[in-house]
């Protein structure tokens, strides 16, 4: 049998997410984060997902996706309604997830060719309820 390798049409690749923690490629991120099949953008400064407003997804919709990923920590949570109102208003779909389903859920369309973007809240120790 012939194995071969392939490689993914795009730059990055999650690993693993949980609520502190994600492995992008080979790199451990412990900060919130977006990521794009061809952008990271490290240090996003959302903490939790209950207060996450608009002005905060400025950087996710700054990547032009049609559909867009919200990794909410080790449980499921939503962003307020105004929040998830602002994407599908613009025509782009938005779920949020664990952070677990959401790296699953990120590969997958991003292997499809989909314009995804990804948005991880990471909590550290400080700032875990």
């Amino acid at each position: 049998m012939q194995l071969s390798l392939e490689h993914p049409e795009f730059d990055y690749v999650l690993r693993g997410a949980d609520g502190r923690q994600a492995l992008v490629n080979d790199r451990r991120l412990t900060r919130s984060f977006i990521v794009a099949p061809r952008a990271l953008v490290e240090d996003w400064p959302a903490a939790d997902v209950r207060t996450l407003d608009v002005d905060a997804l400025a950087p996710v919709l700054a990547l032009e996706p049609e559909v867009v990923l919200i990794g909410t920590g080790d449980r499921q949570g939503f962003p307020p309604a105004a929040t998830m109102a602002a994407c599908l208003s613009k025509g782009i779909g938005i779920e949020a997830m664990t952070n677990a389903a959401a790296a699953r859920t990120f590969n997958v369309l991003a292997g499809e060719g989909r314009r995804v973007v990804a948005a991880f809240v990471l909590q550290d120790d400080a700032t875990a309820a």
